[in-house]
């Protein structure tokens, strides 16, 4: 199926033939039959990808500060592979269209196949979309006229936030597209409305669709006139401009107390005297409305109520779907090119160049005959490379970054199917990086008979049936921590292994840092010595609490996704499984913030040792993360920042550089050679097993108050 992406290094826009995708949980796949452009957002995206180096840094200061950070933290080479991938990264366009159902996930009542609907989705022939940002289409209105549906629904979240009744005037400035809609959504509340535009046919044209008066360029006193020399209740701006003009106009012809609403893009130097004698109040408007954004709303489609948020986004594409269908809003007006999904690229060189006038261009899509596929090869004609059969499920910056570049160097690899829910993603990597196929449905790699291992970087939560499935159809399963991030999980996965004994592949789980050059000298300075204190200090940067990876359903949270590395790195050194855990954190009262990454874990070892895991995020961020203390008969060792170790015995130090190892290479060329020689397993599996216990029962400690040990009753309540 083809779809829109953006190159935003070389600044091409492109159709590429990607996977169809799936309906995961609450989400529809929609088979698109039109979708609208959003002529000044889209073109900012696009105006952005087509500029220099130097063009988008002057664009985007904040990402320069925070790459100027990361440079002093991370070094030259780090900073600038990141910084090349995210320049890599394709980027979908669009986000307002409408079709047909074609399959719905579980939990989607509200949909079925066959119904048409609007979607706040991208231009893609078949789409994916979580069920809050769908909207049922009447009868009697088009697919065209609905593609217009969440571009409409942004100017009718405007105009909501300008709080306009019966009556009021209302000036708006700038009669693009979302401008005309306002216009109309105006009028359809009985105000009366003055458009202003520096183009005199989108005047002409707000005049036709029911503004009572509209003007080129700033005209204050026909404004002040058109109040009633009052002033109007709310200014809605619409126009996308550097220029700070459109504030300054705003305020002089608002009334006292008057409303002003930024749905575009201006200057935001708020000029105080006019702010200040006349009470303005000034908003920026969100998108869609209430949900935008929010990843409970969006991805897992939690409603808000009604009776505390009225106008949703869904609320407000249905709103604007009602008024097409009463003839209040009549889009229909405002197209002026159609194109075939194919010329997509015309369209966006039109907008960029304003070669010629346009207003609404719609994208057509020929009708669907069958469900595309959800697999597309990405080696047409060329001979499969020798080697041993790796394919991926998951290609994040981890995956892209780290895994791949490292699996590339130890050489012998034949790269084969790579899976992504979003398939665009899967598409641009498995291309660059050489893969067979790509995928959306993670079937096709169990299928797959070249393929020999797995790789698992998803986010968390679908770590465990992935890893299961993998084992299942005897893939062999490197899956990127955390193993799994339920007790339940770790159960069924455990059944598996066990089930499958002596058939069962091997599985490893990145627990990377017990494979580096700091801790295997840790290692063997200490071997033979037992019980061990041990004392792990991490402190990572701060992230915020609406993170994915703070989400407990998703991520598992921060002990279980990222702590996990520290206690898996006490075991090895001490090579001993913790059988006991205590975990507390800090208190904080009021506010919403995340406390479980400021704790304190407690572990006792089966062989007596003890470790203690200080993971504290939120301090500066220019401390070093990392440090490791041991101590035991008679020896001390210390580890910092994974550059350097510090060994003691008999009053005497040895120093060693450790090069700034994390041991990703080591733990990956250790999984690919036990793939290829049936050696034993890089981590045993009572360790995976006894690490990822003990992060489980860290979180459950925190929330019981006390500690948990091995062989009690760790069913969740």
């Amino acid at each position: 199926m083809k779809q829109v992406i953006q190159d935003v290094r070389s600044g091409a826009t492109t159709v590429k033939e990607i996977p169809a995708p799936l309906a995961g949980p609450g989400q529809v796949v929609l088979a698109t039959v039109r979708s609208a452009i959003s002529a000044g957002t889209e073109r900012y995206v696009v105006d952005l990808a087509r500029k220099s180096l130097i063009g988008k840094a002057r664009q985007r200061p904040q990402d320069v500060k925070r790459i100027l950070h990361k440079l002093r933290q991370d070094g030259v080479l780090t900073t600038l592979t990141q910084v090349r991938a995210k320049l890599d990264d394709p980027m979908p366009l669009g986000y307002s269209a409408a079709g047909t159902v074609l399959t719905c996930g579980a939990g989607v009542q509200e949909f079925k196949p066959g119904d048409r609907i609007a979607t706040a989705s991208s231009h893609c022939a078949v789409s994916v979309v979580g069920r809050n940002l769908c909207a049922h289409i009447p009868d009697n209105v088009s697919f065209e006229q609905a593609a217009y549906t969440s571009i409409a629904s942004i100017g009718l979240q405007g105009v909501r936030l300008a709080q306009v009744s019966l009556g009021d005037s209302v000036l708006v400035i700038g009669l693009g597209l979302i401008g005309q809609i306002c216009v109309c959504l105006l009028k359809a509340q009985g105000c009366r409305v003055f458009g202003t535009d520096l183009d005199p046919a989108k005047v002409e044209l707000a005049r036709s669709l029911g503004a009572d008066a509209a003007a080129l360029g700033a005209p204050a006193q026909a404004v002040k006139d058109f109040s009633g020399s009052f002033g109007v209740d709310a200014v809605v701006l619409t126009v996308a401009t550097d220029s700070n003009g459109p504030i300054e106009f705003s305020a002089e012809v608002c009334r006292p107390k008057g409303r002003i609403v930024l749905v575009g893009v201006t200057g935001l130097q708020i000029p105080r005297a006019p702010f200040f004698e006349k009470e303005l109040e000034f908003t920026v408007s969100h998108s869609l409305g209430p949900g935008r954004g929010d990843t409970q709303y969006e991805e897992k489609g939690i409603d808000y109520p009604i009776g505390y948020a009225r106008w949703t986004v869904q609320r407000n594409m249905q709103a604007v779907l009602g008024l097409m269908s009463e003839g209040k809003l009549p889009v229909g007006r405002l197209t002026t090119h159609r194109l075939p999904i194919e010329q997509a690229p015309e369209a966006y060189d039109l907008i960029t160049s304003r070669r010629e006038p346009f207003l609404g261009l719609i994208l057509e899509y020929p009708e669907l005959v069958r469900v595309p596929d959800r697999v597309v090869p990405l080696r047409s004609g060329a001979s499969a490379p020798a080697g041993m059969g790796v394919s991926f499920i998951g290609a994040g910056n981890f995956a892209r970054l780290v895994m791949m570049p490292a699996l590339t160097k130890i050489g012998g690899i034949a790269w084969r199917g790579i899976c992504t829910a979003k398939g665009y993603h899967a598409e641009h990597t498995g291309r660059g990086t050489g893969f067979e196929f790509a995928t959306t449905d993670s079937s096709e790699i169990w299928s797959d008979s070249g393929t020999t291992a797995v790789f698992i970087a998803t986010r968390h939560d679908l770590h465990a049936e992935l890893v299961i499935a993998a084992l299942r159809a005897g893939k062999h399963v490197f899956v990127e921590k955390p193993l799994c991030i339920h007790p339940d999980e770790l159960e069924r996965i455990a059944a598996c292994v066990e089930e499958l004994g002596d058939r069962c592949p091997l599985l490893t789980v990145g627990f990377n840092r017990r494979f580096s050059l700091a801790s295997t000298h840790l290692r063997k300075f200490f071997a033979g010595i037992r019980p061990l204190s041990i004392a792990y200090r991490f402190s990572p940067g701060y992230i915020a609490g609406t993170h994915w990876t703070q989400d407990e359903e998703v991520g598992g949270g921060r002990i279980v996704g990222e702590a996990c590395h520290a206690i898996d790195t006490c075991a090895a050194i001490a090579d001993s499984t913790p059988v006991r855990v205590y975990a507390e954190s800090v208190s904080r009262t009021g506010g919403v913030e995340t406390t479980d990454d400021r704790v304190f874990l407690t572990l006792r070892h089966q062989d007596g040792s003890v470790s203690s895991v200080s993971y504290q995020s939120g301090g500066d961020s220019g401390f070093p993360a990392e440090r490791i203390e041991v101590f035991g008969g008679g020896r001390t060792g210390v580890m910092d920042g994974w550059q350097k170790v510090e060994l003691w015995q008999d009053g005497k130090r040895r120093l060693i550089s450790a090069q700034k190892d994390k041991g990703h290479s080591t733990e990956f060329a250790a999984f690919i050679d036990a793939c290829r020689t049936g050696g034993s397993w890089p981590i045993a599996w009572d360790q995976i097993h006894g690490v990822t216990w003990a992060s489980l029962m860290a979180v459950r400690s925190l929330r019981e108050g006390t500690a948990f040990a091995a062989g009690e009753v760790t069913e969740e309540v």
